[in-house]
C-alpha cells in the first residue's frame, strides 16, 4: 500500500511513463515467450525491473520469500508468489511454467562462511528445479572483477554462483556490474553523506583504483534487452558506464556538484574493516554493507569485455549524468526503490505481530482525544522520521541509533525512502512499516539491536465527533535481559511518546 500525506489511497501503481527507463531501448518487446519470473523483487534493482517488464507487456511472476497483499498493489497485474530458493518445493511452484527466470538473489553481508554457503546452495537448487521444469532462460546479475586477481569475499562468491548456475542445462545470461549509482543505491548514499558532512576526505591507497560505476537505468535496460535479444542467451558479458574513474574522482565530482569544497588527505594504510565502522556513523548504510563495498574497492573492476555492445548499442550515462538523475530523483521526492529494501537479510520472514500465539508480554499505550479529522492526524503519523525526525526528544531517539551502530545494527540515520509517501515493508529510520491502514493505522517493528521484539503502533478510532489517537509499545521477550532491558526503559517510554503524541496532534 502506498500513502501520501496529500492524496488518497489509490489502487494504481505509482511509477509513471517518465519514471521508466526503457523507453529508447535498441530492442522489441517479446511478450509472447511466456511468462517472465523476478527473484529478489523486493531489492533495489529488482523493484525497478519489474514495472519495466509489466509496462512492456510481460506476465510477470514475482517470487518473495514472505507474500505481501502491498507488492500487489504495488504492481498490478503481477503474480506474486512466496517461495524460497533453500526450499526446493517452493521452488518449484514457483519456477513452473517460466520461460525466463531473472536470478537476483545474493547478500550485501559478508558474514560467516554459512552465509555464502547458503548463496551457493540456493544456486545449485535454482539451476536443479529450472532444468526439472525446463525453463528455457535464467539471466544473473553479478559482479565486476578481474578473475586473474585476488578478489574480495563478495566479488568471489559473486563469481562462484554464476559458475553454479552455468553448470546446468538451462542457459544462463551472466551480467557483470561494479558500483550502481542511482536515487536510492547504497554506494550513491555512501558517497553523498562522506561529501556532505566530511570537511576532510581520507583516500586510502585503494582509493586511486579504477572503477567503471554505472547507473540504474543503464543496468536496467541491459537486463530488460538481454531478455529480449536472444542471441545473448549462454554468454556473459561486463556492463558499465561510459566513464573509467577513480573512487578519489568520484567523490571529488560530487562534492563540485554540491559545490563543497573538499580536502582529500592521503592515508598510507588500507584498514577496510575500520573505515566501514567509521563510515556506518556518517552515512544511513550500516557497516555489513559499507564493509561488502568497500571490500570491492581493493580491486580495479572496469570493463574487459565490450561485445554487451554490439546487441545493445546505446551509450551509457556517464559517472556525472548517473548522480545528477540521482540528484534530481531526490529533490522530486520520487525515488521508487532503495537499497533497505533488502536489509537486513531476511527482514520479510521475521515475525510479525499478529502471528504472535500470546499477546506480548509487555505493552504501553498513551491516548490523547482530538476534534480533528483522521486523514489530518494519520498525515501527521507519516511524517514521522527522517529529517523531521520524531517531533521531540529527538536526542533520545539519535542516542539510542547511535547505540544501535556501536552493535553493529542498522543504526539511527537509514532515514526514509521519501519525505511524503509510505509504503508497507518501507524503513523508517530503525524501524520497518508491518501494516498500514489509510486514517487508522500505522505499525513499525523494530530492527535495531533488542533482547526481543519490539513494535510500535499508532492507532486513530473515531468516537463520535471525537478522534482517539492512541501510541502503543509491544515488546515481546522470554529471557532475564530482555525483561531487564523492558524495565530500565520504560520511564523513558513514558517522556517520549507523551510528548510525541502530543506533537503528532498539535502539527495535524
Amino acid at each position: 500500500m502506498s500513502f501520501s500525506s496529500n492524496h488518497k489511497k489509490s489502487s494504481i501503481s505509482p511509477w509513471k511513463n517518465e519514471d521508466l527507463f526503457c523507453h529508447d531501448l535498441p530492442s522489441e518487446p517479446q511478450p509472447d515467450i511466456g511468462k517472465v519470473l523476478i527473484t529478489g523483487a523486493s531489492g533495489y534493482v529488482g523493484g525497478r525491473l519489474v514495472p519495466e517488464l509489466l509496462a512492456r507487456g510481460y506476465g510477470i511472476r514475482i517470487m518473495l520469500r514472505a507474500a505481501s497483499p502491498a507488492f500487489k498493489e504495488l504492481w498490478p497485474g503481477a503474480e506474486i508468489t512466496a517461495a524460497d530458493a533453500l526450499d526446493i518445493d517452493s521452488l518449484k511452484a514457483a519456477l513452473k511454467g517460466i520461460h525466463t527466470a531473472y536470478y537476483l538473489i545474493h547478500s550485501l553481508l559478508l558474514g560467516p562462511k554459512e552465509f555464502e554457503q547458503a548463496d551457493i546452495q540456493s544456486a545449485i537448487n535454482f539451476r536443479n528445479v529450472a532444468e526439472e521444469q525446463q525453463t528455457k532462460r535464467i539471466i544473473y546479475l553479478g559482479g565486476l572483477g578481474d578473475i586473474r586477481t585476488k578478489l574480495s569475499s563478495h566479488l568471489k562468491n559473486r563469481i562462484l554462483v554464476a559458475e553454479e548456475l552455468q553448470k546446468g542445462s538451462v542457459p544462463v545470461t551472466i551480467l557483470r556490474a561494479a558500483v550502481i549509482i542511482g536515487s536510492g543505491s547504497a554506494s550513491y548514499e555512501i558517497i553523498k553523506h562522506l561529501v556532505k558532512k566530511l570537511p576532510f576526505i581520507p583516500a586510502p591507497p585503494f582509493a586511486v583504483n579504477k572503477c567503471q560505476p554505472i547507473g540504474i537505468r543503464d543496468v536496467i535496460k541491459y537486463l530488460v534487452g538481454a531478455l529480449e535479444i536472444e542471441e545473448t542467451s549462454g554468454k556473459s558479458f561486463d556492463i558499465g558506464g561510459s566513464d573509467i574513474i577513480t573512487y578519489y574522482s568520484m567523490a571529488k565530482t560530487l562534492s563540485d556538484l554540491l559545490d563543497k569544497k573538499r580536502f582529500f588527505l592521503r592515508i598510507p594504510f588500507s584498514n577496510i574493516q575500520l573505515y566501514s565502522y567509521i563510515a556506518s556513523f556518517l552515512t544511513p548504510v550500516p557497516a555489513a554493507i559499507t564493509r561488502c563495498l568497500m571490500e570491492g574497492l581493493k580491486n580495479d573492476v572496469i570493463c574487459l569485455d565490450h561485445s554487451i555492445k554490439g546487441y545493445l548499442p546505446f551509450r551509457p550515462l556517464s559517472y556525472k549524468e548517473a548522480i545528477l538523475k540521482a540528484m534530481t530523483r531526490e529533490e522530486q521526492d520520487n525515488v521508487h526503490t532503495r537499497w533497505t529494501g533488502s536489509h537486513p537479510p531476511a527482514h520479510e520472514l521475521a515475525i510479525k505481530l499478529h502471528e504472535i500465539e500470546d499477546e506480548p508480554g509487555y505493552t504501553t499505550t498513551y491516548s490523547i482525544e482530538s476534534r480533528k479529522s483522521s486523514s489530518a492526524l494519520f498525515n501527521s503519523i507519516c511524517q514521522i522520521g527522517g529529517k523531521a525526525g520524531w517531533f521531540s526528544n529527538n536526542w533520545m531517539w539519535r542516542l539510542r541509533g547511535w547505540v544501535d551502530t556501536i552493535l553493529l545494527g542498522v543504526g539511527p540515520s537509514r532515514g526514509r525512502r521519501s519525505l511524503t509517501t509510505l509504503n508497507i515493508n518501507d524503513v523508517i529510520d530503525f524501524w520497518r512499516i508491518e501494516d498500514m491502514k489509510r486514517d487508522k493505522l500505522l505499525l513499525l517493528r523494530a530492527e535495531m539491536k533488542l533482547p526481543g521484539k519490539a513494535w510500535l503502533e499508532f492507532k486513530i478510532n473515531d468516537e463520535k465527533e471525537m478522534r482517539k489517537l492512541t501510541i502503543t509499545a509491544h515488546y515481546y521477550t522470554s529471557s532475564l535481559p530482555g525483561k531487564m532491558y523492558w524495565y530500565i526503559f520504560l520511564p523513558f517510554h513514558r517522556i517520549i511518546f507523551n510528548n510525541l503524541i502530543k506533537q503528532i496532534e498539535q502539527r495535524s
